[in-house]
């Protein structure tokens, strides 16, 4: 059995590759010249990629090997739509239910992203995550929370993609966090609606911006457009 630190640390060295999008959708992972570059056997690279592939950040195709998820614009599109369902929900029940623990937690989350590089891009999309599952724990559905945190894992390459500044990010979650504090459930849905709307909007832009020769999106008539 591979070691479970060396399996940790190969993993999350391959996430962050995928996440900051040093490997691009689509990409085939060679995991023996991988083990080769991390001086291991191939085991723990492999146990890597299953790891990956249950946040929806690898796809493993039998006889082919693995390669970085692809998604189409419409399946991102269709991720954040889901992803409104069910957060929407989760702040509707948090409202009434988060203790002031919990809302002490919710401000402390983001106190270490504050720069640009790789590090603390990746830093941005994990404390983005935590901040909405913590949200949703305290809604007191678990299974809600993991939904939630699955969504977030499948787009956090695409948050990173458009990263907020710090104090646009900033303003959106103390808002929200207010909100919570009144334990208003109209207002926790407003400010929770705003906080989901900006970054669905903001994303969506950079990935059609930056990437729209390599997304497609599928019509209601199933003919497939590139994007320009």
């Amino acid at each position: 059995m591979a070691d479970v630190t060396e399996k940790k640390l190969i993993y999350t060295k391959l996430r962050r590759t995928i996440v900051t999008g040093r490997s691009k959708p689509g990409e085939r992972l060679n995991p023996r010249d991988l083990a080769k570059s991390f001086g291991c056997s191939v085991m723990p690279v492999r146990d890597a990629f299953q790891m990956l592939h249950q946040e929806g950040l690898v796809t493993i195709k039998p006889r082919s090997g693995y390669f970085v998820t692809h998604l189409t614009l419409k399946e991102i599109y269709d991720l954040f739509d889901l992803r409104e369902i069910l957060e929407m929900a989760a702040a509707e029940k948090a409202a009434g239910r988060i203790t002031d623990a919990q809302l002490e937690e919710l401000e402390n989350i983001h106190a270490g992203y504050t720069g640009e590089d790789e590090a603390s891009l990746e830093r941005y999309a994990d404390e983005n995550r935590r901040l909405h599952c913590l949200i949703a724990e305290a809604s007191g559905n678990k299974e809600l929370a993991k939904a939630i945190g699955r969504i977030h894992d499948q787009l956090a390459r695409f948050m990173v993609a458009s990263h907020a500044d710090q104090s646009m990010m900033a303003f959106g979650h103390q808002n929200l966090i207010n909100a919570l504090r009144t334990r208003d459930t109209a207002a926790v849905r407003e400010a929770m609606y705003k906080d989901l709307n900006d970054a669905r909007e903001k994303t969506l832009q950079r990935v059609i911006e930056e990437g729209g020769a390599f997304w497609q999106l599928r019509t209601h008539s199933q003919q497939t457009v590139q994007t320009e």
